[in-house]
């Protein structure tokens, strides 16, 4: 979804697609009625006539059903839109708890490998997630970093420095999607 866009905005762009979609499906939206005659007396200007006087309240009718019918439409778009944006200020709501959680974690855990002898984080961090583990030690003192990264094995350290190197990189893309 392209920034700036809305629910409603979104809404409000498939309605007519969605409202020509229906008035397609309807079954003798578009077909005209026409009468049976089963007598053999009547004329062709009186067929004719009769056609065009009932013509005019058949298509009224068919726009009154498709009339209603669009609305109908317009009303269930529009509760759930309701129900989406309630869930979207559920979802950023939780999103944001959590992000405020992890920072408050983020800066603890961060404090406890500082406090810890570089051998014992080094042995920590190679059983973390790689990911993971380069956050906390790129928030570490590059000197205490270095030490850290000099006990670990050399791939477990590899692949926390090529983490490290490609979240430095400035042509690296800021945007996750």
């Amino acid at each position: 979804m392209r920034t700036g866009m809305t629910l409603s905005t979104i809404a409000r762009r498939l309605a007519l697609p969605v409202a020509g979609f229906v008035m397609m499906v309807i079954p003798g939206a578009f077909a005209e009625e026409r009468p049976v005659i089963t007598t053999t007396n009547a004329s062709a200007d009186e067929i004719r006539e009769f056609c065009t006087n009932i013509a005019d309240a058949a298509r009224d009718q068919r726009y009154l059903l498709q009339k209603q019918e669009l609305e109908n439409l317009q009303k269930d778009v529009d509760e759930r839109i309701k129900t989406l944006e309630a869930r979207r200020a559920e979802y950023e709501d939780w999103l944001k708890r959590r992000n405020d959680f992890l920072k408050s974690a983020e800066g603890g855990l961060v404090e406890i490998y500082k406090k810890m002898k570089p051998d014992a984080a080094a042995a920590q961090l190679a059983e973390l997630d790689p990911e993971i583990a380069s956050a906390i030690v790129m928030k570490l003192a590059p000197r205490q970093s270095s030490t850290i990264l000099g006990e670990m094995p050399a791939d477990k350290a590899a692949a926390l420095t090529r983490i490290l190197t490609a979240a430095s990189d400035p042509n690296t893309s800021k945007d996750p999607s």
